[in-house]
């Protein structure tokens, strides 16, 4: 059976404003991404890599050419079935976590599924418990430590079963022994079949992913295999 396509894009631009000046984020960038694919993707500083990330997670919309998402073209959909998208088929990390800093852990894990309409408190401690923090669910996010807050976010990514993960510098504020713990977690999710997509600057990252794709001025100027 052929493999589900998650993502395409074709020839798509992003134009934004400043003043006068048009500011071509990016140009004709055309990408697919099917079910189980692990991408990284690199570039310099403006390369496009974060407009890139906001067109694939429903947060803005192609100047033009046309983003695909599971088949359907999300530029003709409304704001409020965008923000469905986003929080029954995307699953955010990021790299500062995003976490509320009055909430447990597990009331931040839970708050997709209350976005959602659903109470499920049982979906969110099954997850944290499998990210290693069975014994953290009553702990703010000031009681945990970096990698334990990415873990918390991971498990709210994942706490409504995404179609895609979108992970931006998921390790960036993280040490090197804590970075791995999360790099060790993407490997399982990869290999139980989820979709992945993570922006990084660390070469040794991008490894981890089977594909790598490298941006530059707006333009995909590689896409090649990644070592994992």
């Amino acid at each position: 059976m052929a493999a589900q396509r998650v993502v395409e894009l074709d020839r798509v631009d992003k134009v934004y404003k400043a003043g006068d000046v048009e500011v071509h984020a990016l140009r004709e960038v055309s990408l697919t991404i099917d079910t189980g694919e692990y991408i990284a993707v690199m570039g310099p500083s403006g390369s496009g890599k974060t407009t890139l990330m906001n067109l694939l997670g429903c947060l803005d919309r192609p100047t033009s050419g046309t983003y695909c998402f599971e088949g359907g073209n999300v530029g003709h959909l409304s704001d409020n079935q965008l923000a469905k998208i986003r929080n029954q088929k995307i699953g955010f990390v990021f790299q500062t976590y995003n976490l509320l800093p009055r909430s447990t852990a597990l009331s931040n894990v839970s708050l997709p599924l209350l976005y959602g309409g659903r109470r499920d408190p049982h979906r969110a401690a099954e997850l944290l418990q499998e990210v290693g923090l069975g014994d953290r669910m009553d702990h703010r996010p000031t009681q945990l430590s970096g990698g334990e807050q990415q873990r918390v976010a991971i498990a709210r990514a994942l706490v409504n079963d995404p179609s895609l993960i979108l992970a931006d510098e998921p390790t960036g504020n993280l040490d090197s022994t804590s970075g791995e713990e999360i790099l060790r977690m993407f490997r399982a999710l990869h290999q139980k079949g989820q979709t992945i997509i993570m922006v990084t600057h660390n070469r040794e990252v991008a490894e981890e992913a089977h594909r790598v794709v490298v941006f530059r001025d707006g333009r995909i100027v590689t896409d090649r295999k990644g070592g994992g």
